[in-house]
């Protein structure tokens, strides 16, 4: 008996070692499974490829073509069967399972939407991806010789004609609004295959390889403009709204968050409330200083609003100029990232490669700034975060009320959202993480919600010196994201109209007129995205109430900021359980 004892002891200290070693085999399986995935994918998506960051497919393009189109499908119908055959989900590591689960879930919406959505036929946009990005990230972000990138830009330029005639042949009932976007873009396509490619590329045109490779490229522009604006904008009827029950779905699959449609919408008018009553109490605080001598309107939810509104129409005044946009959001980066080191907000990456940039013309039309990280597969490229002025062709006053929505003051958040320490700072974590199917098919909900989150962490520990001003910019910011998840559901779930829409922004988001018209705008052309930065808060929000309360005065806030990122850019619903693990051990 005491030498069965005695084995069963032995057994059950060596058993999960020889799990986790079985486990381990299996992870690997997985990974090369995936690799092969990705390999694939790569051969007839060379676009996708250069995005993640790998080069041996910089000199092709994309077919874009139905018949390509339905063979992309059939290969990640078959990625999806074959999995779970191919790997046992019970003998990987629980890391591994997370990596199984995730990679599961992005086949599924990614099959979900090709059967639900009709890009290519109803959004030029998706073209526009392959004439102007597919080159402009050669020229930018790749870390071959200059002279290799400009060679494989001038190949991959050959194929743009081919593309351009696919979306002549395949563009159907396009709605109004990604018509509209569309021919803006393809203005700035133009443009930049005219000049801006040379500027980039270093050369000048009379002596660039990439002078006689621009020229049918123009001239299958030119024609493509002609093609938006003469045939296809006349009957650009589509309907934009996707409706409740796919917005439903949609959401669902692309937040991958546990939380379902009308829970967020709850969710987010309960918080706008509560944002709307915070900001009313620091405008009132303000009152004095901005209006002496008059009389604070009275204390109603009319008055309320009427103390915001005035106040932030008066801070609204101290912004900048359009030129000076990226001069002033490269100042503002130098003080953020001091002050993150000051107070051990977490360790900052090193070295730093995020460059602060003016967005390239064909790429604006739908926001403000951007954050192009450097690719999971080449990760030692440059980040850009890109800054748009006003659009050229806007008309004075339009012009200055978009200034008006990016005063100085909420430049300070913008550069904290995009750069530091939000998605430039996170995705530099993430590049690092062994797995690459987390670095690869990374989670919207978890970049764009940490983001906001460290809005308000940065002025919570002293950022701007207890600034009012400062602090009612950030709630206004944030109350925007309260307000964009509310609009993303209106807008495709009921029958809400643009005039609706632009008061709600105006009245209930305080946003100015320039930038709720961009919103609408963003809205119709994004369904489900404008909720992935409010769920993602909450996200993080609900994981730090918990985790502090359990740590209490053990509690540090760079550890645990650190312990949130060090696990890549993963669906939020696995934060609790990744975090507690990760906390448990030293920093």
């Amino acid at each position: 008996m005491r030498k069965a004892l005695a084995i069963m002891a032995v057994l059950a200290i060596v058993n999960p070692l020889a799990e986790s070693a079985g486990g381990q085999v299996e992870d690997a399986k997985l990974a090369t499974f995936f690799k092969s995935f990705l390999d694939e994918e790569f051969k007839h998506r060379p676009l996708e490829a250069t995005r993640l960051g790998d080069h041996r497919f910089d000199h092709l393009l994309d077919d874009v073509s139905p018949e390509a189109r339905a063979n992309h499908k059939a290969r990640l119908q078959k990625t999806h069967d074959e999995l779970p055959q191919r790997i046992d989900y019970k003998k990987l590591t629980r890391s591994g399972q997370i990596d199984f689960e995730i990679l599961q879930h992005h086949l599924k919406k990614e099959l979900w939407l090709m059967d639900n959505t009709r890009v290519f036929e109803e959004d030029p946009r998706v073209y526009n991806d392959y004439i102007t990005e597919s080159v402009y990230l050669l020229l930018t972000q790749s870390t071959l010789p200059q002279a290799t990138n400009v060679k494989n830009a001038a190949a991959r330029m050959a194929f743009i004609p081919r593309v351009v005639e696919a979306a002549k042949a395949g563009l159907k009932a396009a709605p109004r609004v990604v018509v509209e976007t569309a021919i803006k873009q393809n203005r700035g396509a133009i443009s930049f295959f005219q000049t801006g490619i040379f500027e980039l590329a270093g050369e000048t045109p009379a002596l660039s390889a990439l002078r006689d490779a621009s020229k049918p490229v123009i001239a299958a522009l030119k024609d493509y403009q002609k093609f938006l604006e003469e045939e296809l904008l006349p009957r650009a009827k589509g309907e934009w709204r996707l409706g409740k029950e796919k917005f439903a779905q949609k959401l669902k699959l692309e937040l991958n968050s546990g939380i379902e449609a009308d829970e967020v919408l709850k969710e987010a008018e309960a918080e706008a409330d509560r944002v709307e009553l915070e900001m009313f109490v620091i405008a009132r605080q303000l009152w004095a200083t901005i209006f002496p001598g008059r009389t604070l309107p009275p204390d109603s939810p009319e008055g309320r609003r009427q103390t915001v509104l005035l106040v932030m129409d008066e801070i609204s005044k101290e912004h900048g100029r359009p030129e000076d946009l990226v001069k002033d959001a490269r100042a503002t980066a130098d003080k953020v990232r001091a002050f993150i080191k000051a107070k051990d907000i977490l360790k900052l990456p090193d070295p730093d490669r995020c460059r602060i940039i003016e967005m390239p013309e064909f790429q604006r039309g739908n926001s403000i700034a951007y954050l192009n990280p450097a690719p999971p597969l080449d990760p030692k490229a440059s980040s850009y975060y890109a800054i748009s002025p006003p659009p050229s062709e806007w008309e004075p006053r339009r012009a200055k009320t978009y200034l008006q929505e990016y005063n100085r003051h909420m430049m300070h958040i913008l550069t904290i959202h995009e750069a530091y320490p939000g998605h430039y700072v996170q995705l530099e974590y993430s590049n690092r993480h062994p797995s690459l199917i987390r670095r690869v098919l990374y989670s919207g909900v978890f970049a764009e919600g940490w983001a906001v989150y460290t809005e308000h962490v940065m002025l919570d520990q002293g950022y701007g010196d207890g600034d009012l001003k400062l602090r009612l910019c950030q709630l206004k910011w944030y109350l925007r994201t309260v307000c964009n998840a509310i609009l993303d559901y209106k807008m495709h779930c009921t029958d809400m109209s643009d005039e609706e829409a632009l008061r709600f922004l105006m009245f209930r988001a305080f946003q100015s007129e320039a930038e709720a018209i961009l919103k609408i705008i963003r809205a119709k052309q994004s369904s489900c995205q404008l909720s992935t930065y409010f769920v993602g808060r909450m996200a993080f929000v609900r994981l730090r109430r918990r985790v502090q309360a359990e740590l209490g005065e053990r509690f540090e806030l760079g550890r645990f900021h650190e312990a949130c990122l060090e696990h890549g850019t993963l669906p939020v619903r696995y934060l609790p359980e990744i975090v507690g693990d990760k906390l448990k051990a030293s920093r």
